[in-house]
């Protein structure tokens, strides 16, 4: 029961057990002493044989004396019971705090992985947990800095060390820059500034300083101008690609460069992944949100990797294996551009068999981000 008292509450009974505390040992002490020392002096009037007339004036002034040296020690004792108390109460609520600072204090110099513990005072106990899902929050943010600039080195090495290898190669003539030679230096120099752009849309998006031109748009008349620019992707042997788009379909509440980002990133990354088969872009709607699902037949996503699908540089163990053109950015931006949107994404995937992409855009009139 007494855990579930407030701090103030705690105060405000500390100060009230303090001051009772002090009137108890006031009135014990005062009564202990003044009684006894005011029977051992009427004993010594008796055994002096003092005359009425002057008793009055003794007893009075003895009964001063008494009083005072009572009051004197009552007093001494109450402040000393007082102060103890008062320690021990102030030790019991500063304890947690002084605790709080010297753990902030390590968390400050670097010990990201440090945690306060449970208390017995709410107030405190809800600070302690509020600290550590901050610092659990700024551990994640911590690791993941870590990993992207490890990602972002890996990614540059490849590139950078070709370009140079290639550059030296020229500069001490052992080989000709020839038109193809041209051509892939070309390719790779692109690839890093594909890399470079694709962080810096990122960093802009997740620090929600990305600029949209939220309008009403055609998603159908959208998805018609993504297939004719994907239309040069798409090889004689490879997939079919067919769109189930209604001709009612309401309008949705969007940035048309943004979106069309969007469906460019997962309808190219499943012509990236699929050999053979279809993929097949499908719309649907409910009453705020229109849905949009791009489905393939191509290598799929292994349950363990599903969980990682929307990191930075994340490719699966496929992918990896070839050089597959993209920077590993793109399914990372599709879904920090789907949510400043005010949609959600997400993803089913079967190892060898396909992946489904799913996506929602608020409709018209709909959307929390107008």
């Amino acid at each position: 029961m007494i855990k579930t008292i407030g701090l103030r509450s705690r105060l405000f009974f500390s100060h009230m057990l303090v001051m009772f505390v002090s009137l108890d040992f006031y009135i014990i002490i005062n009564r202990l002493t003044s009684f006894r020392q005011f029977n051992e002096d009427l004993e010594q009037l008796v055994q002096r044989e003092i005359e009425l007339s002057q008793l009055k004036s003794i007893l009075i002034a003895e009964f001063s004396t008494t009083w005072h040296v009572s009051m004197m020690w009552s007093i001494l004792s109450g402040v000393i019971a007082a102060l103890l108390l008062s320690y021990w109460i102030a030790q019991k609520i500063t304890a947690p705090l002084i605790q709080i600072e010297q753990t902030t204090r390590k968390f400050a110099d670097g010990q990201l992985d440090i945690r306060l513990p449970s208390s017995s005072i709410p107030e405190i106990n809800r600070l302690s947990r509020s600290f550590n899902r901050m610092a659990l929050s700024l551990e994640q943010v911590e690791q993941k800095r870590r990993e992207l600039i490890g990602d972002l080195a890996h990614e540059l090495r490849t590139p950078l060390t070709t370009i140079r290898g290639y550059l030296e190669e020229i500069a001490d003539e052992r080989i000709l820059l020839t038109a193809p030679l041209l051509e892939r230096l070309i390719k790779e120099v692109r690839r890093v500034e594909r890399l470079v752009m694709d962080l810096q849309l990122l960093s802009k998006a997740e620090a929600g300083h990305l600029p949209l031109n939220l309008q009403s748009i055609s998603l159908k008349s959208l998805l018609q101008h993504v297939s004719e620019n994907l239309s040069t992707q798409m090889r004689e042997d490879g997939p079919i690609l067919t769109f189930d788009c209604p001709s009612n379909l309401p309008p949705i509440w969007a940035d048309p460069d943004r979106t069309e980002q969007i469906l460019v990133n997962l309808i190219g990354n499943a012509l990236r992944y699929t050999e053979q088969g279809q993929i097949v872009v499908q719309i649907q709607w409910d009453d705020h949100h229109a849905w949009v699902t791009v489905a393939d037949t191509g290598s799929g996503i292994a349950p363990k990797e599903l969980p990682y699908v929307f990191d930075r540089f994340w490719r699966s163990q496929q992918s990896r294996t070839r050089y597959s053109g993209g920077t590993g950015l793109g399914l990372a931006i599709t879904q920090r551009l789907v949510e400043l949107q005010g949609g959600t994404i997400r993803v089913d995937s079967e190892l060898g068999i396909g992946s489904k992409f799913q996506f929602s855009l608020p409709l018209k009139g709909f959307s929390s981000t107008q």
